[in-house]
C-alpha cells in the first residue's frame, strides 16, 4: 500500500511538471471590419460587409481564435480603435494579431463609417500589444498608399513599436475590384482562400507570410487581368505564420 501511495504521489508530480513546462498553445485576436453601407447613398459598395464576414468565419473555424466583427454603422471610428486596442491587449508575444478591413480608402488609411482612420492611428492602437505577429490586410482602394506615414519625429516614435506587416489589396493608383455577381472583392476572394490551406504550398498546416503573398498575388493579378496587384510590405519575416491550422 505504501510503495502504490509513494509511486501514484511520483505520477502527480510529474504530470504538474510536464503540464507547467509545456508552452501554451498560439492564440489569434482578429478585429473584422467591413463597410458597405456608409452614410448617404452615393459612396455605398456591394461587397465588404460580406467581406469582414467572411474572414471573420473562416477565423471562427480555427481553434484558440477570439474575434470582434463591425459592420457598417457599428464601424465608427472610435469603436475600431477601441476595439483594436482592448483585444489586442490580451495577446502573448507567439499570438497572432489581425486587422482585416475592407471598404473604401485613401491615401494613408481608411474611411470608418463616421471619419477618416489613419494607417498612423491603427498602428499606435496596435503598438501596445506584445505579439510578434501583427498584421493588417486591406481590401480597400489606393490601399497601397498606407506606407505613407506621416513625416514628424513624434508620429514615427509612437508608431515604430508596432511592427506590423501590411497586406494591401492594390497598388497606390489603383482601385480594389468587386463584382456584384462574386460574394468577395477579388482580393478577400484570394485572401480567403490561401488562409484555408490553399496557400500552405510544403503542408505543414502553417501559412507564412510569403506563402499567402505569392498564392493571393498570382490570383488577383491573374482575376483582374493585371489591373489590381496586392503588395506586402512591412519590418517582419517572410517565414513569419499567418495563419496555424
Amino acid at each position: 500500500m505504501h510503495n502504490r501511495l509513494f509511486h501514484l504521489i511520483r505520477l502527480l508530480v510529474w504530470l504538474v511538471v510536464m503540464a507547467a513546462g509545456c508552452p501554451a498553445e498560439a492564440k489569434t485576436y482578429l478585429v473584422s471590419v467591413g463597410i458597405a453601407d456608409y452614410p448617404g447613398t452615393q459612396h455605398d459598395l456591394n461587397l465588404p460587409a460580406s467581406d469582414a464576414k467572411t474572414i471573420t468565419w473562416l477565423y471562427s473555424k480555427n481553434s484558440g481564435v477570439e474575434y470582434k466583427q463591425l459592420l457598417d454603422q457599428s464601424a465608427t471610428k472610435t469603436a475600431i480603435v477601441k476595439a483594436i486596442q482592448t483585444l489586442f491587449a490580451k495577446a502573448s508575444a507567439g499570438d497572432i494579431v489581425v486587422f482585416f478591413f475592407s471598404g473604401h480608402g485613401y491615401p494613408g488609411g481608411f474611411c470608418a463609417y463616421d471619419a477618416n482612420l489613419s494607417y498612423a492611428e491603427i498602428r499606435r492602437a496596435m503598438a501596445s500589444s506584445k505579439s510578434k505577429n501583427k498584421m493588417i490586410f486591406a481590401d480597400a482602394c489606393f490601399s497601397g498608399k498606407l506606407r505613407e506615414e506621416s513625416t514628424s519625429a513624434s508620429a514615427m516614435n509612437a508608431t515604430k513599436k508596432a511592427n506590423v506587416m501590411l497586406f494591401l489589396s492594390s497598388r497606390s493608383n489603383e482601385t480594389s475590384i468587386e463584382r456584384r455577381s462574386m460574394t468577395n472583392g477579388f482580393f478577400t476572394t484570394y485572401l480567403q482562400k490561401g488562409l484555408r490551406g490553399n496557400a500552405d504550398a510544403n503542408r505543414d498546416r502553417t501559412i507564412t507570410a510569403r506563402e499567402l503573398f505569392d498564392f493571393v498575388n498570382q490570383g488577383v493579378v491573374s482575376l483582374s487581368e493585371g489591373r489590381q496587384h496586392p503588395v506586402m510590405w512591412g519590418k517582419f519575416s517572410d517565414h513569419m505564420p499567418v495563419m496555424k491550422w
